[in-house]
């Protein structure tokens, strides 16, 4: 073993098992997701993998490491994509393993991507030993940003939705984002790296002191969670007494939901369910269903809007997902409110599209069909977008998964005051797909300062107050309605105001912490 390369560790070898070992901790931490949220599991985790990247011998093996990290991390994490290729067997199966692993290989590069970065930055020396966690987490931060903008982004699963189980430790985002959170987190986790660096020529002698004080980290914990407690003592639930929402959840198997024969019987239901009877106490004024379940094309000219006014309630509104085809023979996939007469007043065409879902990148060359019924690729809309229809409060459309995008869910030069996210998470089955895109529609909520009303297919349909917290909900795969008051927004939060870049801020400051010594030297030099 080198010098340079072990010196730095009591625990690690070197050879493949470093490799085994950096495949395992990704699996081992990926269990700290939603809905496991085995989060203590992220100590030995995320200290591992930061450990692995100090102590590699040069930036290609610190590189590889990280991919195999992050091959455990998105395998686990992702594996409920598999379920899309069930729905038509016979035609996608095959794809299935090449699919979750595929999505997890190309994933596990921007965790190559930020170990590299971390390995080379520490190799320089450039900050010293006491920089080593807080560049640790940027880059890890940094891969996350990354994540959500290169190649149309696939941001799910930042670190922070490990605290979905907290609403308390949720809390930071309203001030720096969930990227914010995840770099915190990725702080406090990897705090415990310092304690088996041993004095190298690439990282410097650390004495006990110092790494006390970079343990010092690991406070940032019960900081998180006082800020949180903080924050939801002083919360109220304020909600406006003239709006109370349905959400119908009929739960409806995907392998059925486009069959010809049982169309009609769909919409039958779920106009069943908006009619049925409430509480004494309750009146809902508004109904909402899911994406697309109106299975049924809708075009200029299209009756289907107005047969579906008998489920209206007076005075009030439907929301539903459908597909649409304009004059011009493009398709979008959709969401429409209709009035009691059965009047589209409003439309919102999905402007984030997933690919191989709703649209085929490269399709002149890549052989493959998209898995959404019908032929052809869905075009997208023009982006977020404030809508207003009398009665009720303006509010910003989302459809399925442009949920997960920080920072692309509202108009921000006309602010909304809810977020209507409708979705179908059916393709996903009873894994844990639906609970973690739920985390991720309660930290837009927290990020917003805006409540998110989410109806789901088969769920998990649910009302998310602007802190974040779940007040009503239906559970996964249970069919029936939830009638709920929408909750009043609250005033633009500073992650809001920031453009939602205070993580990423947080992020480049950690890296560029590593250069502070070489500056200091050279600032020292020139007196």
């Amino acid at each position: 073993m080198s010098p340079e390369q072990d010196q730095g560790s009591r625990l690690l070898v070197p050879g493949w098992r470093r490799y085994v070992l950096a495949l395992s901790l990704g699996i081992l931490s990926a269990l700290a997701l939603p809905p496991l949220y085995a989060v203590p599991l992220l100590w030995p985790g995320l200290a591992g993998l930061a450990l692995l990247n100090f102590t590699a011998r040069d930036m290609r093996i610190a590189a590889f490491e990280g991919w195999l990290f992050g091959l455990g991390w998105f395998g686990v994490g992702l594996y409920w994509i598999g379920y899309a290729f069930l729905v038509d067997a016979e035609q996608f199966a095959a794809l299935m393993p090449v699919a979750v692993i595929g999505i997890s290989v190309g994933m596990a590069l921007y965790m190559a991507m930020a170990s590299a970065a971390v390995n080379t930055l520490m190799r320089r020396g450039a900050g010293g030993p006491m920089v080593l966690v807080p560049v640790f987490a940027g880059c890890w931060t940094l891969s996350e940003w990354l994540r959500g903008i290169l190649l149309t982004g696939f941001p799910w699963n930042p670190l922070a939705t490990v605290w979905g189980l907290s609403p308390e430790m949720m809390q930071p985002a309203a001030y720096v984002g969930a990227l914010g959170v995840s770099f915190l987190t990725a702080c406090v986790f990897a705090a415990p790296a310092v304690l088996f660096v041993r004095q190298s020529s690439t990282l410097g002698h650390m004495s006990a002191r110092q790494k006390m004080m970079a343990m010092a980290m690991s406070l940032l914990l019960p900081l998180m969670w006082g800020i949180g407690a903080y924050r939801l003592s002083a919360a109220g639930l304020l909600t406006r007494d003239d709006v109370v929402l349905r959400l119908v959840q009929p739960a409806i198997d995907q392998k059925l939901k486009w069959r010809p024969d049982l169309r009609q019987q769909h919409v039958l239901r779920q106009m069943a369910m908006s009619k049925r009877t409430a509480g004494p106490a309750v009146t809902p004024t508004d109904v909402i269903w899911a994406e697309t379940n109106v299975p049924f094309l809708i075009e200029p000219g299209s009756e289907v809007p107005a047969s579906l006014a008998a489920a209206v309630p007076k005075d009030g509104h439907l929301f539903f997902g459908a597909p649409r085809r304009d004059a011009a023979g493009r398709y979008f996939n959709s969401m429409f409110v209709i009035d009691d007469d059965g009047d589209v007043v409003a439309s919102f065409d999905k402007f984030h599209l997933v690919p191989f879902g709703e649209y085929v990148p490269l399709r002149d060359w890549l052989p493959v069909e998209k898995l959404v019924a019908g032929r052809g690729d869905f075009t997208p809309g023009p982006g977020p977008q404030t809508i207003k229809v009398e009665g009720l409060p303006a509010f910003s459309p989302v459809i399925c998964y442009e949920i997960i995008f920080s920072g692309n869910v509202v108009d921000s030069d006309n602010r909304p005051e809810w977020i209507l996210n409708i979705t179908n998470d059916a393709w996903f089955g009873p894994s844990s797909g639906p609970y973690q895109h739920l985390v991720q529609a309660q930290f837009r909520a927290i990020e917003e300062g805006l409540p998110v009303v989410r109806a789901a297919n088969t769920g998990i349909s649910a009302v998310i107050d602007p802190f974040g917290r779940v007040r009503n909900q239906l559970a996964l795969e249970k069919q029936g309605v939830v009638d709920a008051p929408l909750p009043e927004a609250i005033a633009q939060t500073l992650s809001s105001k920031l453009a939602h870049l205070g993580g990423f801020l947080l992020a480049v400051f950690a890296v560029l912490s590593s250069y502070t010594k070489r500056i200091n030297a050279r600032i020292h030099k020139r007196d």
